[in-house]
C-alpha cells in the first residue's frame, strides 16, 4: 500500500512544482505589449541619415571692447586686437532629397561659413535660403546628392505621454540620441515671439542639439529641438527647469519652409492692430477672452475696415474669440488679399466688418 501511494504521490507533486515554476516565470517576465518595445533602434536607424551636424564660422571683433581703450592699447598684444574666427556647432534635418535642410536661426546667425556633416561621413558646404526670426528657424541648401529626407509626421496628432527621441550633435560629439516623452503641447509665454507654440519634452537636449530632430517611435519628425528652458532661483542663483526642453512642431516647420522656398521669407497675415488681452465673464458666469484694440496702423487693413481704438474683437469669421493667442495666430495664417469678418463690440453693440488682410511687415 505504501509503495502504491509513493508511486502515485511523486508524479502529482512533480506536476504541482512544475506548474508553480511556470507561473512564477510568467509573473517575473514583463509583457512586451504592456511595457512597450525593448529598443527604438529601428526608429533611430530610419531618422539618423536625415540628421546632420552643422559647424559654422564667423569673424568677430576684438576679444573684449575694453581692449580698445586708449590707455590699454599700449599694454595689449596687437594679436589680441585682431578679428578672430569664432566657431559654433548645431544640428539640422534634411527635409528634401534636393538638399533643403532646416535648422534653428540662432545656429547659423551671422555665420560666414556653414559646413554640414552627414551620418555617413560626407561633408559639404551649405548656403542660407532664408530665415524666420519669429520661429527661430532657418533653411539651408546643399548640393550633395543621394540625400535621405526625413518623413514628417503630423504634429497635431501627437499626445502628451507619447515617446519621443532627440537626435543631434551635443557638444560636438556627433550623432547622439536621447529618449523621453511629450510633457506638454502648445507651450507659450516665454515672450520670444508672437507665435510661440512649442512641444515640451523631457528628452535630454544639450548645447549642439539645437536644430536637430525630435522624432516619434517610428522615426518620423514631430519637431525641431529649439530651446532648453531654465529658470534662475533668486535665493541661490541655481538654475532650475532641467528636463524642460522645447521643440518647434513639424507642422510649423513645414509651413515656414514652404514660404522660405517660394518667397524667401515667411508671409503672415496682418490686420494692423495692436491689442491687449481682456478677460471677462459671459451671462452664465463663464470666463471669456477678447482683444482690446489699443492702436491701429495708419492706412492699415483694420483702419480701412473701420476698426477703432477701444473696440473689442470678439469674433473672426463668425467664430467667437475664446483664446486670444490662437486668434492672433489665425490672422497670421491668412494670406495677403484674404478677406476676414471681424466681430466687434463697441458701446454695448456688436457688429461685423470685413477687412482685407495685408502682409505683415518683416521682423528682423
Amino acid at each position: 500500500m505504501r509503495e502504491w501511494f509513493s508511486q502515485l504521490a511523486w508524479p502529482a507533486l512533480a506536476g504541482v512544482l512544475a506548474a508553480v515554476l511556470l507561473l512564477n516565470a510568467e509573473w517575473l517576465t514583463p509583457s512586451k505589449r504592456a511595457s512597450g518595445p525593448d529598443s527604438y533602434s529601428s526608429a533611430v536607424a530610419v531618422a539618423t541619415p536625415s540628421v546632420v551636424n552643422i559647424y559654422t564660422a564667423k569673424l568677430v571683433a576684438d576679444r573684449s571692447p575694453i581692449l580698445n581703450a586708449p590707455l590699454l592699447r599700449r599694454f595689449t598684444n596687437p594679436i589680441d586686437r585682431q578679428p578672430r574666427v569664432e566657431r559654433s556647432l548645431g544640428s539640422g534635418v534634411i527635409m528634401s532629397k534636393d538638399g533643403h535642410i532646416i535648422t534653428n536661426r540662432h545656429v547659423i546667425d551671422g555665420a560666414q561659413s556653414i559646413q554640414i556633416l552627414l551620418s555617413d561621413g560626407r561633408r559639404a558646404n551649405a548656403t542660407v535660403v532664408g530665415t524666420d526670426s519669429e520661429t527661430d528657424l532657418a533653411l539651408l541648401k546643399t548640393d550633395l546628392a543621394d540625400l535621405s529626407a526625413i518623413e514628417v509626421a503630423n504634429s497635431n496628432e501627437i499626445n502628451v505621454g507619447d515617446v519621443v527621441l532627440a537626435i543631434g550633435n551635443p557638444y560636438g560629439f556627433g550623432h547622439s540620441v536621447s529618449l523621453g516623452i511629450v510633457s506638454g503641447l502648445e507651450r507659450y509665454g516665454l515672450q520670444l515671439s508672437a507665435y510661440e507654440n512649442y512641444i515640451q519634452t523631457d528628452a535630454t537636449i544639450h548645447l549642439g542639439n539645437s536644430g536637430g530632430a525630435l522624432i516619434d517611435s517610428e522615426g518620423h519628425l514631430v519637431g525641431i529641438n529649439t530651446l532648453i528652458y531654465t529658470g534662475a532661483n533668486d535665493s541661490s542663483n541655481a538654475m532650475s527647469g532641467i528636463g524642460i526642453n522645447l521643440a518647434t512642431p513639424s507642422n510649423v516647420v513645414n509651413s515656414v519652409m514652404t514660404d522660405l522656398i517660394e518667397y524667401g521669407s515667411v508671409i503672415r497675415g496682418w490686420l494692423g492692430v495692436s491689442v491687449d488681452l481682456l478677460l471677462g465673464f459671459d451671462e452664465e458666469g463663464r470666463a471669456t477672452q477678447s482683444l482690446l484694440v489699443t492702436e491701429t496702423a495708419a492706412g492699415g487693413p483694420a483702419q480701412r475696415a473701420g476698426i477703432e481704438v477701444g473696440d473689442l474683437i470678439v469674433g473672426l469669421d463668425a467664430v467667437a474669440v475664446t483664446d486670444a493667442r490662437q486668434a492672433m495666430q489665425t490672422i497670421a495664417r491668412l494670406r495677403p488679399g484674404d478677406r476676414v469678418l471681424v466681430g466687434l463690440q463697441r458701446d454695448n453693440s456688436e457688429f461685423e466688418v470685413e477687412a482685407i488682410v495685408a502682409s505683415r511687415p518683416t521682423v528682423n
